[in-house]
Order: C-alpha cells, then structure tokens, then sequence
C-alpha cells in the first residue's frame, strides 16, 4: 500500500493533480477533444479526492472535485439553468456502494422506506430542454452546472426530442405550464463507425469517439450540418416547479415515456443494497449490447421528496451516486523498472508500479516492450503513469504524465548483461528493436520456455504453471520440454508442492497430450513470430511436423500470410541443433503430433473475420466452428476475405478495410445460419 503523504507533499501533489485535471477538462468539455482516456481522468480525480479526504483543509472552492466542469461556449448565447445541473460522486465497488447507503441512512427519517432507482449511464453530452404549454422553447446545455449554451436551433434538428409533448390524459398536467426534460444527446455506436467509414473513404480525418462527436455537433453553427449526423436524446430526468407533481424517479421514467421520450425501459427500482448488486453485475456485460457507450450506472433514492431532502454536497446531491465498472486505464506510480528474459531470450523492460485495479484485477507490473519504446515515451522510474489493460493483454504503460514530475524521478538505463546467467546481451540484426540474452540454457529462458509449451493455447496441460514449472526443473527433475513426458509420480510426490491428488491429475494430464494437434504443438515450441493462427496456418499448409522442418524459405513464403521474416524463424529454429535434439527427444518419448487430415466441407475455401463481441460464442469458439467446416478463419480483412461478421461493440478498422476490398458484412444471425 502506497506511504501516506504528508501534509506538505500532499499539498504540492494536489496542486498539480488540479493542473492536469482542469488541463483535461478543458479539452474534453470545451474543445470536444481528449488529452487522454476518460477512465484514466478518473483514476486521477479519485486519487484527488482521496488526498482531500485526508486534508480537508487543502480543499478550495475553484478544486474539480467541488465543482461541475465545462464553460459556457463564447459562439452561443450563455443562459442560466433553472436549477443547478449537478454532477455525481463516483464510487467503485460493493463496498463503496455500502458506505453511501450507510451515509444516507443516517440522514433519513426512521419511519422512512429507502428504495434505489437504478439506470445505465450514458457517456453523451448533458442538455435541458424547456416546454412551455407542452411546446420546446429552447435547448441548453449542462455548460459549468449553473450556466449552460443556448444551442436551441441544433437541438430542433434530432428527431428524438419532440417539438410537441405527446398528448396523453394520464399526463395532461404536464402539458399545462413550464416542463424541463433532461437528459443527454448521444450518438449510436453503429452510427459512429459508419460516420467514420464515410469519413475514410473522403479522405477526411477520423472522429475519436461518439461522444466528443456528438458534442462537436451540438456546438456546429450550422443546423443544417448537425441535421446530417445521427444524433440522439435519451432523456433521464423531469422537473415541474411544483415538485410534488414528480413523486419519484420511476414515475418520471414513465411520464416521459408517455410525453414522448426515449428513456431506458430497462431501469428498475430495487429495494436493498444487494439487489442494487445484483443489477450492477447483470449489466457488467450486458451493456456492451448497448447502443451507446456506458461506462457504468446510476443509483439514485426514488423518492423525490427524500431525495431533495438529504441535499447537495459540493458539486453533488447525497442520493445519488455514479457506480463506474472496472477501467481498462488507470493512473499509478512507477516504483522500479527491471529487466525480464522471455523464453526466446528477449530482455524485456517491466515496470513495477504501486498496485492499482485496472479491468477489475490487481495490477503491480507492466510491460515497456524494449528499450527504444522506453526512451521513446520517456518512461521514469518514480513517474506517475496511465496504464493500460484490455481483455486478457498484458498490462502496458501508456504514457507518463510529465507535468507531475518533481525532479525525483530517474531515467532508466538498460543493463549489458542479462540479469539471469550475467550473459552479454546482443541483437539479432540490424531490425531487431529487442535486446536479447543468447544463452539458450539461461534459466529464465528455460523455465517460460516449458510454461509456454504447457499453455492453454499450446498443450493445455492443467497443473504445470509458473510455480511448479521451476519447482521441477530447481529439483533437476526436467530440463525442457520433453523431459515432462517421463515424469514419474514417485519422483514428482517428492517435491514440496505436489500432494497425492494434485501429482496424479498432473501426470495424467500430461500424458493425455502424448498426441496433440500439429498447430498447438508448432504454438507451444514457442519459434519466434508463431502466434496462434500462424501455426494453424503452417500446419494446414504442410499437415505433417517432419514435412514442415525439411520446408524452405521459398515453399513458406508460398503459405498465404507468411512473410519472410516468419519464413526465416522457422527455418533457423529446425536448423539449430539443440532444436533437432529436442525434437529427437519428443520423439524418443512417444509424442507425436497428429497428421493434419485434409479438411474438407460446406465451407472450404471461404475465409472469415470477425469483430466485436458475438452472444453465442466466444470468438475462439467461432473459429473452430468455421475450421471444422472447412473454413478459415483470419484474424484481420484482407483482399481474400469472403466474410466479415460483425458483432457488438466493433472497431472501425476492420469496418473501414471491408469497404475498402468488398467484403461482405454479415451478422451474427447470419453466421449461425452459415454453420447450421
């Protein structure tokens, strides 16, 4: 856990915390541009809010904590809100939902029925909109919460807001007199990529994301421009001056539906903290089907009355928070930078960074990739860093924020000698970005060598992970590979880490692996630049082990996506005479891969790429559904793609290229169908 700061470098780590934030706010409210993540921004103003939480003196009127940020634009006509758009306090878990619910509790009546209002949180830009008699009168945006802009002419062009509040006789009383409608202008995901695909083929600059798209749009002096783009109004909130016409949030949600609104139908009032719960991991995932970006929900107290009752702290009112779900980004401290040899000798710079939840696990190391990216970003140790984790990727350091430096922090200089065997490191060749260790028996290089060769994606072999790995090979038991192949259960029950049980599970595991496939084999000989889809490649081509360690570089480079380099490693890996007697040594051992059989069926000769997140399956599961047809599966569009299925949540890239080569798009619908 990070030192406790001192009252002094607190203040001055403050100081500069508010600097970045307002410098990113700014860009982001303002100027519609972003100077670095959202979920980043957020880590920071945690962190801000944690040091004002231990020296509350330290806290000032003008801090972005106390306040709603953005500015009214000096091109539109600045008008006051009716009431002050508020903001929300951020909470990160269970337990933090706890202690606002614990907090609220104390404020209420005993007599009181606490019930929670809850709904997804849209990542748009915040506007009010003003009836009169049930006629739109004008449009304003959120601005700094007090003021906002007059962007009334824009707003009439979105087909979601209504010109006219939709007669009804349950809701007759809000067509009489002023009726304020909040919500946030938003643009559709699918509507984004498309926008960005018209873009790419005009040869114009590409949008960063829907919301600063849809933000830039609303502020466009010309309606006719902000007609052109899709845009929409997902309203949230509806105030009368007389309150008590408004009982709660639920009931807002159905009288704007009835005047004519889109809201979520899918906000559910809860009666307890661990229904709340429950709701948030329902929507962990389900709200990549979305057709907006969320980045998390909102919990509000449904009773109205209650909720203005308990008030407003600073920028937020007590009843409501904003539950964030875990960040792919966030901002930590960088404590040392090592040097770590992987299994094909590549000495790589890893930073250890004071431990932060990043994509809902604990992250304490991160990847620098090689010397050239570390100058190149100018990473120090005792930076403050945005790291990066998305799905199962190694976390990275994205960049370091300069303008928190102290001049404490030290440059990192990259050893000569491998930190493991003190071998001089060298480089391949002139290309070669990575510094390498070149002693084929360094112990870093053997040990991930053999945890490599026992992945999920290689051999799948349950219970030879990193642990027990250096356990048989400290013990002398193993020295590769093939070696785990005549592992004994007497030897193995020898060693402090193995029981009775888990010994028999892992003896069985392995050898129940004495045939596996050719491609999970050539993945888990780990041959430099031989990823996964490159060894179904490979093994497809040449369907025999023996076939393919005779292949030239010529008859490599015949195999659809291999490239010279690729056609190079794999040459240098059988030439290599330790590589021949590992080989030899399989062999002697009894494992033999399977002969690829010529695959055949309803999809031979059609090649596949998909996108985005698929309901059904995982994307994994898709491939071996296509490969069992006969079919390929690519893992990016090129000219010979038959097929790009298109899921939730896509990039633009591969959108763009199957415009550009005439692919066809298709569903996941469609792609049952193919399967059958």
């Amino acid at each position: 856990m990070t030192a406790r700061l001192n009252k002094s470098q607190a203040s001055e780590r403050i100081d500069k915390l508010r600097v970045l934030i307002n410098d990113y706010r700014y860009h982001y409210h303002v100027l519609d541009e972003s100077i670095m993540s959202e979920a980043a921004a957020d880590s920071l103003k945690h962190e801000l809010s944690q040091l004002e939480t231990d020296y509350p003196e330290l806290i000032t009127p003008d801090s972005p904590t106390q306040r709603v940020a953005g500015t009214a634009s000096p091109e539109f006509t600045s008008v006051k809100h009716s009431s002050r758009m508020l903001s929300l306090n951020d909470v990160f878990d269970e337990e933090e939902v706890r202690a606002w619910q614990a907090r609220v509790a104390k404020l209420v009546p005993d007599d009181a029925k606490v019930e929670y209002f809850t709904d997804v949180k849209m990542d748009g830009l915040a506007c009010a909109l003003h009836y009169q008699d049930g006629i739109l009168q004008r449009g304003i945006t959120r601005g700094d919460g007090f003021v906002g802009e007059d962007v009334t002419a824009n707003i009439r062009t979105i087909d979601s807001i209504p010109l006219r509040l939709r007669a009804s006789d349950e809701y007759a009383g809000l067509l009489q007199g002023a009726t304020e409608i909040r919500g946030e202008i938003v643009m559709y995901k699918a509507d984004f990529e498309a926008l960005n695909a018209q873009r790419a083929t005009e040869g114009k600059p590409l949008f960063a994301n829907p919301r600063n798209t849809a933000a830039g749009t609303i502020r466009q002096l010309d309606p006719k421009l902000v007609a052109s783009r899709p845009l929409h109004f997902r309203a949230y909130d509806l105030r009368r001056d007389d309150p008590s016409e408004v009982p709660t949030h639920a009931y807002a949600y159905q009288a704007l539906r009835g005047l004519g609104f889109l809201a979520h139908v899918n906000a559910k009032v809860l009666p307890t903290v661990e229904a709340v719960m429950e709701f948030v991991r329902v929507w962990e995932t389900k709200r990549q089907d979305l057709p907006f970006n969320t980045d998390g929900l909102v919990i509000k107290v449904n009773d109205r009355r209650l909720y203005e009752r308990l008030g407003v702290v600073g920028k937020a009112p007590r009843a409501a928070v904003a539950f964030k779900y875990a960040a792919e980004q966030a901002t930590t401290k960088v404590k040392d930078i090592f040097v770590s040899i992987g299994r094909t000798g590549a000495a790589t710079p890893v930073a250890m960074l004071e431990p932060v939840v990043i994509a809902g696990s604990t992250v304490q190391m991160a990847t620098l990739h090689n010397e050239s990216e570390v100058l190149r970003k100018d990473i120090r140790v005792g930076d403050t860093v945005i790291v990066h984790k998305a799905g199962d990727i190694i976390p990275e350091v994205v960049e370091p924020l300069v303008s928190l430096r102290d001049g404490s922090e030290k440059p990192f200089v990259m050893p000569t000698h491998c930190p493991e065997c003190n071998t001089k490191l060298a480089k391949i060749n002139a290309k070669d970005a990575a510094w390498r260790c070149p002693n084929e028996a360094c112990p870093s290089r053997s040990w991930k060598r053999i945890e490599h060769f026992a992945s999920k994606a290689a051999l799948d072999i349950e219970g030879l992970g990193e642990k027990n790995v250096i356990a048989l090979l400290t013990a002398g038991l193993i020295n590769d590979q093939a070696d785990i192949f005549v592992l004994t259960k007497e030897a193995v029950l020898g060693l402090d880490r193995f029981a009775e049980i888990s010994t028999s599970k892992l003896i069985a595991a392995i050898q129940s692996t004495k045939q596996p496939t050719l491609a999970r084999f050539l993945y888990g000989l780990g041959i430099r630049h031989i990823g996964v889809q490159t060894a179904i490649d490979l093994a497809n081509h040449f369907r025999t082990l023996d076939t393919l360690s005779e292949a030239q570089i010529d008859e490599l480079g015949a195999v659809e996506g291999i490239g010279d380099v690729v056609a190079e490693s794999v040459v240098e890996w059988f030439a290599e005479p330790l590589n021949q007697k590992l080989l030899q040594k399989f062999h002697a051992h009894g494992v033999q891969p399977e002969v690829v059989k010529q695959v055949g069926g309803k999809l031979s000769g059609q090649n596949f790429v998909v996108t985005g997140h698929l309901d059904s399956m995982s994307r994994d599961e898709a491939a071996e559904k296509i490969r069992a047809l006969g079919g390929v599966f690519q893992s990016s569009v090129g000219k010979d793609t038959d097929y790009l299925v298109v899921g939730g949540n896509v990039g633009a890239s591969k959108l763009k290229k199957a415009e550009k080569f005439g692919t066809k798009q298709i569903s996941e619908a469609d792609l049952l169908a193919i399967l059958g």
